[in-house]
């Protein structure tokens, strides 16, 4: 349907004899796209609400009898099926430097957050490192599939308010990804970007994974375009970008160091470091 409605506007730009018909039919063309933006947009939801309502208790079937080695099997299906129906919406979608990847160590994913469509890309693109997530502890409840996947994948459930309990979830997460060269993801604004620009990273949780983790790499993983996402209604035809970047040799540097190279590596790839150092 994007195609169709740019084809109709490119024919309008070679038809009009003068200014006024190429802007009518570009007025028109824009007008078409948002009614088709508020049709669509519901119905992307209703299938992202479906999918997580069908693939949670086949996880539960799959925990409960295979173990967690099916149970992860389900659930990269479903964040592949959850990326799939954005194409629904026009949505190109591509990754990048997925070759950058190290074999047979555990990964520290360092990663802008945008929208939560960021989380189906990080499992898709890891899923052989099998990704565990920092979260605030609510998404541990509630959510179809989700909170399910979050308590029984592993990933470190944090309450923001108990500074205790939360460095004691990620010490946890660090020992377990150390132990099985598993991935865990970390995103170090704290909360989303609503406008795709990169907020400052906070040091607190990466140290605490930089430390339990030692062998771990650092990669650096940018996400461009899923803010588009999280509006209603839902931007069509865009272009969402997943970019592993070169890891971070970790050396000598300390954990401040560490996370100002990832901010930096990320806004670069995104165009905003020079931005960034004007401000």
């Amino acid at each position: 349907m994007e195609k169709l409605i740019n084809d109709l506007l490119l024919g309008a730009r070679y038809r009009g004899h003068d200014g006024l018909n190429f802007y009518y039919f570009h007025n028109i063309a824009g007008e078409m796209k948002k009614i088709l933006a508020y049709i669509l947009t519901p119905i992307y939801i209703f299938l992202f609400g479906l999918l997580l309502g069908v693939f949670h208790p086949i996880q539960v079937i799959t925990w409960n009898i295979w173990g967690d080695r099916v149970q992860r099997r389900v659930v990269i299906l479903l964040n592949l099926s959850i990326m799939r129906c954005l194409h629904l919406l026009g949505a190109r979608i591509r990754f990048k430097g997925v070759e950058k990847l190290p074999a047979n160590r555990p990964l520290i994913i360092v990663s802008n957050h945008q929208s939560q469509y960021d989380i189906p890309p990080v499992v898709w693109v890891f899923r052989k490192y099998y990704p565990k997530f920092i979260s605030k502890i609510e998404l541990g409840k509630g959510i179809p599939s989700i909170s399910y996947n979050l308590r029984k994948g592993g990933s470190a459930l944090i309450d923001r308010k108990n500074r205790s309990q939360a460095i004691k979830e990620i010490i946890t997460l660090g020992r377990l990804v150390e132990a099985n060269n598993y991935a865990a993801c970390i995103f170090p604004e704290g909360t989303r970007s609503k406008d795709g620009k990169v907020r400052t990273f906070k040091v607190g949780g990466l140290g605490t994974l930089l430390k339990t983790a030692p062998s771990a790499a650092v990669i650096p993983f940018a996400i461009d375009g899923n803010y588009q996402m999280q509006r209603f209604p839902m931007g069509l035809g865009k272009q969402l970008t997943y970019a592993v970047l070169d890891p971070i040799e970790r050396g000598n540097r300390s954990a401040e160091e560490i996370t100002l190279l990832c901010e930096e590596a990320i806004k670069k790839e995104l165009g905003q470091l020079i931005e960034s150092c004007h401000l």
